[in-house]
Protein backbone atom coordinates (compact mmCIF):
# COMPACT_ATOMS: atom_id res chain seq x y z
CA UNK A 1 0.00 0.00 0.00
CA UNK A 2 1.31 3.25 -0.71
CA UNK A 3 0.34 7.21 -0.02
CA UNK A 4 -2.54 8.59 -1.86
CA UNK A 5 -0.18 11.18 -3.74
CA UNK A 6 2.13 8.00 -4.45
CA UNK A 7 -0.85 6.29 -5.99
CA UNK A 8 -1.53 9.75 -8.11
CA UNK A 9 2.05 9.97 -9.54
CA UNK A 10 2.99 6.02 -9.93
CA UNK A 11 -0.20 5.58 -12.20
CA UNK A 12 0.36 8.90 -14.34
CA UNK A 13 3.64 8.33 -14.99
CA UNK A 14 2.51 4.51 -15.91
CA UNK A 15 0.04 6.21 -18.29
CA UNK A 16 2.17 8.09 -19.86
CA UNK A 17 4.93 5.37 -20.19
CA UNK A 18 1.86 3.99 -22.37
CA UNK A 19 0.74 0.89 -19.81
CA UNK A 20 -3.12 0.41 -19.75
CA UNK A 21 -4.48 0.45 -16.13
CA UNK A 22 -7.17 -1.09 -13.92
CA UNK A 23 -8.13 1.64 -12.23
CA UNK A 24 -10.70 0.60 -8.71
CA UNK A 25 -11.59 3.25 -6.56
CA UNK A 26 -14.72 3.99 -4.11
CA UNK A 27 -17.95 2.93 -4.82
CA UNK A 28 -19.03 1.50 -8.14
CA UNK A 29 -20.93 4.04 -10.79
CA UNK A 30 -24.93 3.94 -11.35
CA UNK A 31 -25.60 4.22 -15.23
CA UNK A 32 -24.26 2.69 -18.66
CA UNK A 33 -21.03 4.18 -18.11
CA UNK A 34 -17.66 3.82 -16.49
CA UNK A 35 -16.59 7.03 -14.65
CA UNK A 36 -13.68 6.59 -13.21
CA UNK A 37 -14.39 4.30 -10.32
CA UNK A 38 -14.22 1.14 -12.31
CA UNK A 39 -12.60 1.75 -15.34
CA UNK A 40 -9.33 0.86 -17.41
CA UNK A 41 -7.63 3.77 -18.39
CA UNK A 42 -5.10 4.63 -21.16
CA UNK A 43 -2.92 7.16 -22.93
CA UNK A 44 -5.11 8.71 -26.02
CA UNK A 45 -2.13 10.18 -27.57
CA UNK A 46 -0.90 6.95 -28.47
CA UNK A 47 -1.77 6.11 -32.21
CA UNK A 48 -1.44 2.19 -31.09
CA UNK A 49 -3.82 2.61 -27.35
CA UNK A 50 -7.31 1.52 -29.31
CA UNK A 51 -6.43 -0.98 -31.44
CA UNK A 52 -4.11 -2.18 -27.88
CA UNK A 53 -7.02 -2.08 -25.59
CA UNK A 54 -9.27 -3.84 -27.81
CA UNK A 55 -7.37 -6.89 -29.01
CA UNK A 56 -5.19 -7.17 -25.47
CA UNK A 57 -7.89 -5.90 -22.68
CA UNK A 58 -11.14 -5.88 -23.86
CA UNK A 59 -10.57 -9.11 -26.10
CA UNK A 60 -12.73 -7.68 -28.92
CA UNK A 61 -12.67 -5.89 -32.63
CA UNK A 62 -10.00 -3.76 -32.42
CA UNK A 63 -11.95 -1.08 -34.19
CA UNK A 64 -14.28 -0.45 -31.66
CA UNK A 65 -14.39 3.06 -29.73
CA UNK A 66 -13.05 4.89 -26.76
CA UNK A 67 -14.15 7.45 -25.39
CA UNK A 68 -12.34 10.48 -23.37
CA UNK A 69 -12.63 11.66 -19.74
CA UNK A 70 -10.56 15.19 -19.60
CA UNK A 71 -11.01 17.58 -16.99
CA UNK A 72 -13.55 19.86 -16.65
CA UNK A 73 -11.55 23.35 -16.56
CA UNK A 74 -10.05 22.01 -19.44
CA UNK A 75 -12.97 20.52 -22.26
CA UNK A 76 -13.39 23.62 -24.48
CA UNK A 77 -9.49 24.02 -25.24
CA UNK A 78 -9.85 19.99 -26.27
CA UNK A 79 -13.40 19.86 -27.44
CA UNK A 80 -16.38 21.55 -29.37
CA UNK A 81 -18.35 21.55 -25.93
CA UNK A 82 -17.88 23.96 -23.13
CA UNK A 83 -20.77 21.97 -20.87
CA UNK A 84 -20.96 19.59 -18.26
CA UNK A 85 -20.97 16.57 -19.54
CA UNK A 86 -20.75 14.17 -16.23
CA UNK A 87 -22.12 11.21 -17.19
CA UNK A 88 -19.88 10.63 -20.52
CA UNK A 89 -23.36 10.75 -22.60
CA UNK A 90 -23.02 14.01 -24.72
CA UNK A 91 -21.02 13.94 -28.20
CA UNK A 92 -18.50 16.57 -29.19
CA UNK A 93 -16.38 17.22 -32.48
CA UNK A 94 -12.47 17.34 -31.36
CA UNK A 95 -11.12 20.92 -31.48
CA UNK A 96 -10.61 21.33 -35.25
CA UNK A 97 -6.63 23.10 -34.34
CA UNK A 98 -6.07 19.91 -32.63
CA UNK A 99 -7.07 17.77 -35.19
CA UNK A 100 -4.36 16.42 -38.02
CA UNK A 101 -5.38 16.18 -41.36
CA UNK A 102 -4.76 12.80 -43.57
CA UNK A 103 -2.64 12.36 -46.41
CA UNK A 104 -3.47 11.88 -50.04
CA UNK A 105 -1.80 8.52 -49.60
CA UNK A 106 -4.18 8.07 -46.37
CA UNK A 107 -6.98 9.33 -47.78
CA UNK A 108 -7.22 6.35 -50.60
CA UNK A 109 -7.14 3.93 -47.99
CA UNK A 110 -9.54 1.45 -47.25
CA UNK A 111 -11.46 0.01 -44.11
CA UNK A 112 -9.79 -0.42 -41.13
CA UNK A 113 -6.50 0.55 -42.41
CA UNK A 114 -8.09 3.91 -42.95
CA UNK A 115 -9.43 3.40 -39.85
CA UNK A 116 -6.14 2.84 -38.21
CA UNK A 117 -5.17 6.28 -39.76
CA UNK A 118 -4.18 9.23 -36.59
CA UNK A 119 -7.30 12.35 -37.27
CA UNK A 120 -5.77 14.21 -33.91
CA UNK A 121 -3.59 15.17 -30.86
CA UNK A 122 -5.74 12.18 -29.01
CA UNK A 123 -6.08 9.18 -32.09
CA UNK A 124 -7.14 6.95 -29.78
CA UNK A 125 -10.47 8.60 -28.75
CA UNK A 126 -11.18 10.64 -32.11
CA UNK A 127 -13.99 8.94 -34.15
CA UNK A 128 -13.29 8.27 -37.79
CA UNK A 129 -15.60 11.63 -38.20
CA UNK A 130 -13.79 13.46 -35.33
CA UNK A 131 -16.33 13.12 -32.68
CA UNK A 132 -15.91 11.78 -29.53
CA UNK A 133 -18.39 10.68 -26.04
CA UNK A 134 -16.81 12.92 -23.70
CA UNK A 135 -16.94 12.52 -19.73
CA UNK A 136 -16.33 16.05 -18.19
CA UNK A 137 -14.07 15.20 -14.71
CA UNK A 138 -14.95 17.40 -12.11
CA UNK A 139 -12.99 18.11 -8.77
CA UNK A 140 -15.86 18.46 -6.51
CA UNK A 141 -17.73 15.06 -7.61
CA UNK A 142 -14.44 12.74 -8.42
CA UNK A 143 -11.50 14.45 -6.61
CA UNK A 144 -9.06 11.49 -7.36
CA UNK A 145 -9.82 10.86 -10.69
CA UNK A 146 -9.70 14.43 -11.28
CA UNK A 147 -6.40 14.77 -9.70
CA UNK A 148 -4.85 11.39 -12.02
CA UNK A 149 -5.69 13.37 -14.92
CA UNK A 150 -4.49 16.74 -13.69
CA UNK A 151 -0.94 15.04 -12.76
CA UNK A 152 -1.31 13.32 -16.37
CA UNK A 153 -1.71 16.84 -17.51
CA UNK A 154 1.40 18.09 -15.92
CA UNK A 155 3.56 15.06 -17.15
CA UNK A 156 2.42 15.32 -20.69
CA UNK A 157 0.50 18.28 -21.30
CA UNK A 158 -2.36 16.88 -22.05
CA UNK A 159 -5.49 16.46 -19.66
CA UNK A 160 -7.29 13.66 -21.18
CA UNK A 161 -7.41 9.69 -20.45
CA UNK A 162 -9.26 7.10 -22.44
CA UNK A 163 -11.58 5.74 -19.74
CA UNK A 164 -13.37 2.65 -20.54
CA UNK A 165 -15.17 0.07 -18.14
CA UNK A 166 -12.91 -2.85 -16.08
CA UNK A 167 -14.48 -6.04 -17.54
CA UNK A 168 -13.61 -7.83 -20.57
CA UNK A 169 -15.76 -8.70 -23.64
CA UNK A 170 -19.06 -10.50 -22.32
CA UNK A 171 -18.75 -9.79 -18.14
CA UNK A 172 -20.17 -7.81 -16.40
CA UNK A 173 -18.13 -4.88 -15.25
CA UNK A 174 -16.48 -5.75 -12.09
CA UNK A 175 -17.54 -5.12 -8.50
CA UNK A 176 -14.70 -6.21 -5.87
CA UNK A 177 -11.58 -6.33 -5.61
CA UNK A 178 -11.39 -10.09 -6.10
CA UNK A 179 -13.32 -9.22 -9.19
CA UNK A 180 -11.18 -7.00 -10.44
CA UNK A 181 -7.82 -8.98 -9.67
CA UNK A 182 -9.42 -11.71 -11.46
CA UNK A 183 -9.82 -9.60 -14.36
CA UNK A 184 -6.52 -8.18 -14.12
CA UNK A 185 -5.00 -11.37 -14.41
CA UNK A 186 -6.40 -12.69 -17.26
CA UNK A 187 -5.89 -9.91 -19.91
CA UNK A 188 -2.74 -7.37 -20.27
CA UNK A 189 -3.42 -4.51 -18.25
CA UNK A 190 -0.12 -4.08 -16.79
CA UNK A 191 -0.70 -1.88 -13.49
CA UNK A 192 -4.05 -2.97 -10.98
CA UNK A 193 -4.75 0.33 -8.67
CA UNK A 194 -7.44 -0.61 -6.40
CA UNK A 195 -7.59 2.22 -3.56
CA UNK A 196 -4.09 2.82 -2.29
CA UNK A 197 -2.61 -0.42 -3.14
CA UNK A 198 -1.12 -1.17 -6.71
CA UNK A 199 -0.31 -4.23 -8.71
CA UNK A 200 2.51 -4.35 -11.27
CA UNK A 201 1.52 -7.83 -13.46
CA UNK A 202 5.34 -8.75 -13.57
CA UNK A 203 5.19 -9.18 -9.78
CA UNK A 204 2.28 -11.78 -9.99
CA UNK A 205 2.21 -15.27 -9.90
CA UNK A 206 2.01 -16.38 -12.71
CA UNK A 207 0.07 -19.66 -12.02
CA UNK A 208 -2.52 -17.38 -11.07
CA UNK A 209 -3.22 -16.43 -14.68
CA UNK A 210 -6.32 -16.90 -16.35
CA UNK A 211 -7.16 -16.93 -20.00
CA UNK A 212 -9.75 -15.23 -21.10
CA UNK A 213 -9.01 -14.51 -24.73
CA UNK A 214 -10.81 -17.32 -26.01
CA UNK A 215 -13.51 -18.34 -23.55
CA UNK A 216 -16.30 -15.84 -25.32
CA UNK A 217 -17.42 -15.33 -28.65
CA UNK A 218 -16.97 -11.68 -30.08
CA UNK A 219 -20.10 -9.75 -30.10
Amino acid sequence: MVSADDVIEQTASALAAGDAVGWMQGRMEFGPRALGARSVLGDPRSPTMQKTLNLRVKYRESFRPFAPAVLREDVADWFELDADSPYMLMVADVKRERRRAMTGAEAALFGIDKLNVARSEIPAVTHVDYSARVQTVHLETNPRFHALLARFKAKTGCPVLINTSFNVRSEPIVCTPEDAFRCFMGNEIELLVVGNCMLRKQQQNPALKIDYKDEFEPD
